[in-house]
C-alpha cells in the first residue's frame, strides 16, 4: 500500500469515527448535545481535524442521515415478503418505517427533522436516498398509475413521517397506531386503482 493510499484509508476511518461519535452522543443525550468541540474532546482530535473533514455541524449529520437512510432502505427492502399480498407488503413496510423512527429517533431526526443539506428527488440526490425512495415505490407501484407512482409515494412517505412525528411527540394515541396504518394502507390500496 502506498502512502496516498494510506493516508486515504486514514482520512476515511477519522471521518467513520467522528460520524459514529457524533450518532452515539446523539443517541445517548440529544443532538443538542453535538458540537463540534464536544467531538473533538470525544474523539480526542482538534476541531481544525474535524472542520478539514465537515465544514459544519449540519455536514456531519448528513453524513450521520445518509448513514441512517441506508438502514431505513435495507429495513424497508427486508419487510416486503414475497408470499405477501400487495396490500400486506405496504403494511408491513409501513409498519418496519414507523419501528424505524420509534427505535433510533437521533437517526430519524438527523434524517427528517434536521438541517443536513441532502438534496432529495434531484439528479444528484444520493443512492441512500434514492434506494429508500425506491423501496416505498415499490409497495405503491401496485395500485398506483405509472404518471403518478411516485406522487402517491411521497404522499405515502409523508403520512408516514406525520404518523411518526405525531405520535412521538405525544401528539396522537399510540395504542391506535395499528388501526391508523390499516386505514392508510386501505386508503392507498383501495382508492379506485
Amino acid at each position: 500500500m502506498g502512502i496516498s493510499e494510506r493516508k486515504a484509508r486514514e482520512r476515511d476511518e477519522r471521518e467513520r469515527r467522528i460520524v459514529v461519535t457524533a450518532r452515539a452522543i446523539a443517541e445517548r443525550e440529544g443532538w443538542a448535545a453535538v458540537t463540534i468541540r464536544r467531538l473533538a474532546d470525544e474523539i480526542e482530535y482538534s476541531q481544525p481535524v474535524l472542520y478539514s473533514h465537515f465544514q459544519n455541524r449540519d455536514e456531519i449529520v448528513g453524513a450521520v442521515a445518509l448513514e441512517g437512510f441506508g438502514e431505513l432502505a435495507e429495513l424497508l427492502g427486508d419487510a416486503r415478503r414475497p408470499a405477501s399480498t400487495p396490500a400486506e407488503q405496504a403494511q408491513d413496510v409501513a409498519c418496519t418505517y414507523l419501528d424505524f423512527a420509534f427505535e433510533r429517533p437521533a437517526l430519524y431526526d438527523a434524517m427528517f427533522v434536521l438541517p443536513t443539506g441532502l438534496r432529495f428527488a434531484r439528479s444528484d440526490t444520493p443512492a441512500q436516498l434514492r434506494a429508500t425512495f425506491g423501496a416505498m415505490l415499490a409497495v405503491i407501484a401496485p395500485f398506483a398509475d405509472e404518471a403518478t407512482a411516485e406522487t402517491e409515494t411521497e404522499t405515502f412517505w409523508a403520512a408516514l413521517h406525520g404518523l411518526a412525528q405525531l405520535e412521538r411527540h405525544g401528539r396522537i394515541r399510540p395504542a391506535f397506531r395499528a388501526i391508523r396504518l390499516a386505514l392508510l394502507v386501505e386508503m392507498i390500496s383501495g382508492g379506485g386503482h
